[in-house]
């Protein structure tokens, strides 16, 4: 009787969701005339003027695209509809309302090579979690920081920032948690009371997110960013490029997480029952690497050096590299005869349909949002002052709103598209770095620090039941704010570095 009324519950929640959306979509899509040639007044005016090469800009055709967006918005936040589901309706809504031709909407998506990319990286994820290699690299780190209750907090914080750099951070807290778990477990440790749980179960989320900024690999968001770079402000930037932003940030954030951790829950025992030596005897009875992890390790080390040395690369046999085709290969690698037992049904199951569907939209929404001069226009109407203030401020303002905003979404892709083309065409209308502001917007856009729904990595761990609600949001305002901290001057640095900024 209990689950009925559940199951009663979220359908009406459900329609209830999707009757506001559609409230919000009619007053927003079909606005007064009085509010349509005010804003072609403001875009004639060059308030958001974008150099885009078809640029299609009109009062009506900004309002229709942004009563898309305030439609997909509600559904998002309010979860009435699956994500992927919202941003389908999203492509025919952008048709019938005729803010682009339905080949062109479609066309924009579906015939990105991000979408390549991103099929590509979840594959080789995949391969490094089915083949094993993932937790031997993660039983190898396990044995060098000990039975230190502090440093393993810490080294499952590094663990997680390196996977994630490669792999979603979703796969790695799924990695991850099973062998929190087993120690907690191993320790008969109590959830909920033992900070010691807490801290644990916490960085495992939190390592998969702070790796997640370092490359385009790492989350979806990443190569989001990218590309919108590239289509909406004429900026393409290397995997290299990102790199040089993403992995000091990433680095840097360690220190601040390991200490908001130790702060927030100090550890009640010192030391674990299980010595360093038995964690090295662990390892060491591990099966030596099988002809698969090698395989896998081998492709997944070529796959970063081409992405590293791209510009070497490119200059030697005389062709454009574009990030996916790295990717795409190394995927087709592994299903050549007798690279590997894993067949492709196998790994069918791995890789997020869903999560490329919501891409493909995301990027069609946002290119549209882009091209009428709604994103601009929205995002000088509520931001308008940030441009008075210097670059170092802008940085930081935009980091820390955009963290904060992040706990309204439960999907990286979705905070991504709808506010990558607002700082875009918030930096083009005011005439601010569009580099280092976008980027700064792409790092954070997947920085879920507070919130356990705004992301499924951080409810993997939350599901032991070794943390509360309560537990993560307060330690994760806190590295919220270090986090838009640390990110500001590193980008400065680094900016001025590579001769930008």
């Amino acid at each position: 009787m209990i689950g009925i009324k559940a199951n009663l519950t979220i359908r009406n929640l459900g329609f209830l969701g999707l009757a506001l959306a559609a409230c919000v979509f009619l007053v927003t899509a079909i606005p007064p005339a009085s509010l349509v040639d005010t804003i072609a007044k403001a875009i004639d005016a060059g308030t958001g003027k974008p150099s885009y090469p078809t640029s299609m800009l009109s009062g009506q055709a900004a309002m229709s695209a942004l009563g898309v967006l305030a439609f997909c918005l509600v559904l998002w936040v309010t979860e009435a509809l699956p994500f992927h589901i919202t941003g389908m309706i999203a492509l025919a809504l952008l048709t019938f309302l005729k803010i682009g031709k339905y080949k062109d909407i479609i066309s924009t998506g579906f015939g990105n090579d991000i979408v390549i990319f991103f099929i590509g990286v979840l594959i080789l994820g995949a391969f490094i979690t089915k083949s094993g290699l993932g937790k031997r690299i993660s039983a190898v780190i396990l044995s060098i920081t000990g039975n230190d209750t502090r440093l393993i907090i810490l080294g499952f914080l590094i663990t997680g920032v390196v996977l994630s750099m490669w792999i979603t951070d979703m796969a790695v807290a799924a990695m991850l948690m099973p062998l929190a778990r087993a120690i907690l477990q191993e320790e008969a440790v109590t959830p909920m009371k033992s900070n010691f749980g807490k801290g644990l179960m916490i960085s495992v989320a939190w390592g998969a997110l702070i790796g997640g900024i370092g490359t385009p690999a790492g989350t979806g968001s990443n190569p989001i960013a990218l590309q919108f770079l590239s289509t909406m402000a004429g900026i393409n930037l290397s995997f290299l490029d990102w790199m040089a932003y993403g992995v000091p940030s990433a680095i840097l954030l360690i220190a601040p997480a390991w200490g908001v951790l130790l702060l927030f829950f100090p550890p009640e025992m010192k030391r674990l029952k299980v010595s360093r030596e038995d964690l090295k005897i662990q390892l060491k009875s591990m099966p030596a690497m099988h002809r698969e992890e090698k395989i896998t390790l081998s492709i997944f080390i070529l796959t970063v050096l081409v992405w590293v040395f791209t510009p070497l690369i490119q200059d030697l046999i005389g062709m454009q590299i574009e990030i996916s085709l790295p990717a795409l290969i190394a995927a087709t690698l592994f299903f050549l005869p007798g690279m590997s037992r894993t067949k492709w049904k196998d790994i069918e199951s791995e890789i997020d349909w869903a999560g490329i569907i919501l891409i493909v939209s995301g990027l069609s929404l946002g290119t549209y949002l882009y091209k009428t001069g709604a994103a601009e226009w929205l995002a000088v109407s509520l931001l308008g002052r940030i441009g008075e203030v210097p670059l170092f401020m802008q940085i930081f303002l935009v980091t820390l709103s955009v963290c904060l905003l992040k706990v309204v979404f439960s999907s990286n892709t979705v905070t991504a598209t709808i506010l990558i083309p607002l700082i875009i065409g918030l930096g083009k209308a005011l005439n601010m770095d569009v580099t280092a502001i976008t980027l700064a917007a792409g790092l954070t856009s997947s920085l879920a620090f507070i919130l356990v729904t705004t992301t499924p990595t951080n409810v993997i761990p939350f599901n032991t039941g070794y943390f509360s609600i309560k537990d993560m949001a307060k330690a994760g305002l806190a590295l919220t704010v270090v986090a838009s901290l640390i990110i500001t001057p590193v980008f400065m640095v680094v900016g001025a570095l590579r001769g930008g900024f």
